[in-house]
């Protein structure tokens, strides 16, 4: 499951826009929301491909991808030093696939900024620099041992060596993890360090009501800032206040209030796509009688590690899978037709995945 971890200085409108995503996700007829912990919430991934599956199977259950977000409290400025919840902030981040950095861009003399005046520039970098501390922190201690090891000539040590190095070197140049670049073969290893500023970004600007469509100069600013950076992030412009109204809202009647204000989706949906495409996933679909489902895996994988997120047992015995595109699925009306025209294909080991494919796998047990 893909789990994302919402963070944000105090009072721009995090806690707002988590609680409109745990209403949102309690109506969701086919998916609840569940509560995993007290700041967990599981929200689904909208994709109007598995309606349109389903209304062909006509399954007993309808299983759509879902996506974890994980409030974090506590981030101040000195957080790395262990000042608010500090430590217990960088442990609960430390876990996440991705981060959600909600940065104010509005005003409101109602809602005290708690660093004075507004300025989404100022407040990215506040957080930046919380997470490249505690990282450089971290590099410095696990660099220590790994040294040690590595001048005994472990293999496996002199790698960890060498990464942590160049972590270092980055960190201590004002640069996230994330630009360093490790081999194919060394990436393993980077991706066990754990580190704060390796994980990817998706930037939620939270905006005024009427400026939801077309932002403001905030955001504007916030764009500037993250282009001059270079940095591989996206950012979706939303509005905690509608979010909240919307949440409330029956779902038969969300669509017409996201109509009256131009959008075309809420910006809880907008953020899951996003970070889709930020951490280069896709989905594809079984159906069959019992249910219709959503599995999401990246993007240029294999089938048989398609089927192992399935199952582990579907990885290792992957004989085939009979796949038809998703197009050709819908416009024909099922598997039978499918076959009948033609269209369902057998590929094996070496088939790469299109995203919205319909699958259905054979295996040896």
């Amino acid at each position: 499951m893909l789990r994302l971890g919402i963070v944000g200085l105090p009072n721009v409108g995090k806690s707002t826009l988590f609680n409109a995503l745990t209403s949102a996700g309690a109506l969701v007829a086919n998916y609840p929301f569940a509560t995993i912990e007290p700041n967990t919430g599981v929200v689904q991934v909208p994709d109007p491909r598995l309606d349109a599956i389903a209304a062909i199977v006509n399954p007993r259950q309808i299983v759509p991808a879902v996506v974890e977000f994980l409030d974090i409290a506590g981030l101040v400025k000195g957080a790395s030093q262990g000042e608010g919840l500090g430590n217990q902030f960088l442990a609960n981040i430390r876990e996440v696939d991705a981060i959600v950095h909600v940065v104010r861009c509005f005003e409101d003399d109602d809602i005290q900024h708690v660093m004075g005046a507004v300025d989404p520039v100022r407040d990215r970098e506040v957080i930046n620099i919380e997470l490249a501390l505690a990282d450089l922190s971290a590099v410095e201690k696990r660099l220590d041992k790994t040294a040690r090891v590595a001048k005994s000539g472990d293999a496996q040590a002199k790698v960890e060596a060498r990464l942590l190095e160049g972590a270092k070197a980055a960190l201590a140049e004002g640069k996230p993890a994330r630009t360093v670049i490790p081999t194919t073969e060394e990436l393993p290893t980077f991706r066990a360090f754990n580190l704060l500023t390796a994980k990817p970004v998706l930037y939620a600007a939270n905006v005024r009501e009427d400026e939801v469509t077309a932002g403001n100069r905030f955001v504007t600013a916030l764009e500037g800032t993250i282009q001059t950076s270079g940095e591989p992030a996206e950012i979706v412009i939303f509005s905690a206040k509608v979010e909240m109204e919307l949440a409330e809202l029956p779902p038969e009647d969300r669509q017409e209030f996201l109509v009256s204000l131009g959008l075309e989706e809420s910006g809880l949906d907008r953020l899951a796509r996003a970070a889709y495409h930020l951490l280069g996933l896709q989905s594809y679909f079984t159906a069959g009688e019992k249910e219709v489902r959503a599995w999401t895996i990246h993007r240029g994988d294999k089938a048989p590690a398609a089927a192992g997120v399935i199952h582990s047992d579907f990885e290792k015995g992957f004989i085939r899978a009979e796949t038809v595109a998703y197009e050709d699925f819908v416009r024909v009306g099922g598997w039978k037709s499918a076959r009948d025209q033609g269209l369902s294909r057998a590929e094996g080991k070496e088939y790469v995945v299109q995203d919205g494919d319909v699958m259905l796998f054979r295996f040896n047990n």
